[in-house]
């Protein structure tokens, strides 16, 4: 009697799905979320510009031109010249420049900086956590404005110093939602059992909490980074941040937004025109990223 091989009861194991590619993530995320993709859009279209500056620029921003002084836009200077001469849209390029390095490295600086404090002030807890609590309070008392114009004002207007008083104000913003998340992965098994192994404390919180808070950190980066154009172009338009002849575009406004507003509204127009758009941009693009990495948020 021929016996009948053995039945493999056990269940079968569904490989997992491989993980989408960047262009299948990138298209999804053009299809599902339009308004985000035209941010994005023209944050790289600002990258590209800040980046070829020297080649895409028609003069030297820095150049005067007496004999053509508030010259209308024309063939010869598509977006005019300021009171000096200089053509405005070379300026407005190379400005574009001062805007990126500002915001780049005051959001990253300061969104890195708030998260690093906000993992170690739910970590720890107790009185450690009382102490960076109240003190990221007394910053959050302050405009970002003010706060931006007391430290500028204190270390000087370079860029490093211009770079410094806006992140400063950005900190305690950051450690408080970093912290909302790292309190519920101060709970989680892993973190418990990485105490239990004997890790150092700062070994937990680099390597096993921070990159579980990257969403949120994600998020306020681009949302820092249009708050950080438009404080670098306030800061300069008052005269304490970007200092003549480095072209920046609050710097442009300064001068025409009063003295030339009805002989030459261009000069106005054009750098208002190049900061609005930045910042609607970089708004639009972190809705858009808050709305794809929250799960509570996803369509898809």
């Amino acid at each position: 009697m021929a016996l009948n091989p053995p039945i493999d009861r056990a269940p079968e194991i569904a490989a997992a799905p491989a993980p989408d590619g960047w262009l299948t993530v990138v298209t999804r995320f053009c299809r599902t979320r339009p308004l985000g993709a035209v941010g994005a859009a023209v944050i790289v279209l600002m990258l590209v510009v800040a980046a070829l500056a020297h080649v895409i620029a028609p003069y030297d921003p820095v150049a005067n031109d007496f004999g053509g002084m508030l010259a209308p836009p024309s063939r010869a200077h598509w977006l005019g010249t300021d009171a000096f001469g200089r053509d405005v849209l070379s300026r407005l390029i190379y400005g574009s420049r001062t805007a990126l390095l500002v915001g780049f490295g005051a959001s990253v600086l300061g969104a890195t900086l708030g998260s690093v404090l906000g993992v170690a002030s739910a970590y720890f807890g107790g009185r450690v956590d009382l102490f960076l609590q109240r003190v990221m309070d007394i910053f959050l008392s302050f405009p970002l404005i003010i706060l931006a114009l007391a430290l500028v004002a204190i270390l000087g207007n370079t860029i490093p110093n211009l770079i410094l008083a806006i992140t400063v104000p950005m900190i305690p913003r950051a450690a408080l939602v970093i912290r909302a998340s790292a309190l519920a992965i101060r709970e989680m098994p892993y973190v418990d059992a990485a105490r239990a192994a004997g890790f150092r404390h700062g070994r937990i919180i680099l390597r096993h909490m921070l990159p579980n808070v990257m969403a949120p950190y994600l998020i306020m980066l681009t949302a820092f980074l249009g708050q950080a154009v438009l404080l670098e172009s306030s800061l300069s338009f008052l005269g304490l941040g970007v200092q003549e002849p480095m072209p920046a575009w609050g710097l442009m406004l300064r001068g025409a937004a009063v003295e030339f507003a009805e002989a030459a509204p261009w000069m106005a127009i054009f750098p208002g025109l190049a900061i609005s758009l930045s910042v609607f941009a970089f708004n639009l693009f972190g809705d858009s990223l808050r709305d794809a990495l929250d799960p509570r948020l996803r369509t898809q």
